[in-house]
């Protein structure tokens, strides 16, 4: 025929679907009794199911803060040694990597280079989903094999904790002499046996089967928020619970400098000012001065020595 219509035979006889099929066996993957009524439910009573199960997260999350603790000390060790943090995921877990590490630079003044965030499929997959991605173990090693270096800690993120493309990377990051964590909710996880800290978040079943946005992401959330932020705390890059390093690119930033030096010296607003335009706009540098009352010269200087760390400045001046 020339019309271009499909003949019965044909559409008889479909090509076989040559596609790989894994059954993961995860308890993200498992149904969740109280959610299984879910599209029966009144509007309000959906959201009620999932902030019921969202409470349990934070509960999740306490069980490892030894192996968070272990993480964070890996980093910390690493960064002094001028070393670097790797994030490679996925999907959602690779995108919460990605949130995160883009967050340090502005929030603590972090080099751009200190913590580096790979997601498979590259930056478009963080608008949509790239086909096979995940599944490419061989892309995840290549990459770590790329730009991980000995001394450097490789952080897996991965929902299942069995996502070829995080393993593969973790077994390269291994193999170039860098240490390596998985990050996953399932406690169960093989890898578990293969890096050097398993940080394993039993949030169980998902209110949507399989959808591990909701509690398997709120718990990687959760762990990366406090394992940054406590990676620079101790590099210190906090001074009480005061964000000292902080780039101030807009207004309310600005103001916040302000604020963060009444705060930590019980100066007035107007000395406050007067310190952080004498210090050029560097809020460490203004900090150490009025807390020491060294002049800007000295504080500056203190802070060179000490490494850039507040208190040790300040014991340098004291002495």
């Amino acid at each position: 025929m020339t019309t271009g219509a499909v003949e019965p035979d044909e559409v008889s006889t479909p090509a076989p679907d040559a596609r790989p099929v894994v059954r993961v066996g995860a308890p993200t993957e498992r149904r969740n009794p109280l959610s299984a009524d879910l599209d029966l439910m009144s509007t309000r009573d959906v959201l009620a199911v999932i902030n019921e199960a969202d409470r349990l997260v934070p509960a999740a999350v306490a069980e490892v803060l030894d192996e968070i603790a272990a993480a964070v000390d890996l980093a910390v060790t690493a960064l002094r040694g001028g070393h670097r943090v790797h994030y490679f995921g996925a999907g959602t877990s690779g995108r919460l990597g990605v949130l995160d590490a883009a967050e340090l630079a502005p929030t603590f003044n972090s080099p751009r280079d200190w913590v580096c965030a790979h997601l498979a499929g590259g930056p478009q997959a963080v608008w949509r989903a790239v086909e096979n991605a995940e599944d490419d173990d061989r892309g995840g090693a290549a990459e770590a094999a790329g730009c991980v270096r000995a001394g450097d800690l490789v952080v897996g993120l991965a929902a299942s904790g069995r996502t070829p493309y995080v393993l593969g990377a973790l077994a390269a990051s291994r193999a170039k002499g860098a240490s390596t964590v998985l990050l996953c909710a399932n406690p169960e996880a093989e890898a578990a046996r293969s890096v050097d800290v398993f940080i394993g978040v039993d949030t169980g079943p998902e209110v949507v089967t399989g959808s591990t946005r909701m509690k398997a992401g709120t718990a990687q959330k959760l762990v990366l928020n406090a394992f940054s932020t406590a990676v620079m705390v101790r590099l210190g890059r906090v001074y009480s619970n005061l964000m000292i390093d902080m780039v101030a690119t807009n207004a309310k930033l600005r103001g916040r400098m302000i604020s963060i030096l009444i705060e930590a010296t019980g100066c007035s607003e107007e000395v406050s000012r007067r310190a952080l335009n004498e210090a050029d706009g560097d809020l460490k540098t203004a900090l150490v001065s009025l807390v020491s009352g060294a002049g800007v010269p000295a504080a500056r200087a203190a802070l060179t020595r000490a490494d850039d760390q507040v208190r040790g400045a300040l014991a340098l001046l004291a002495s």
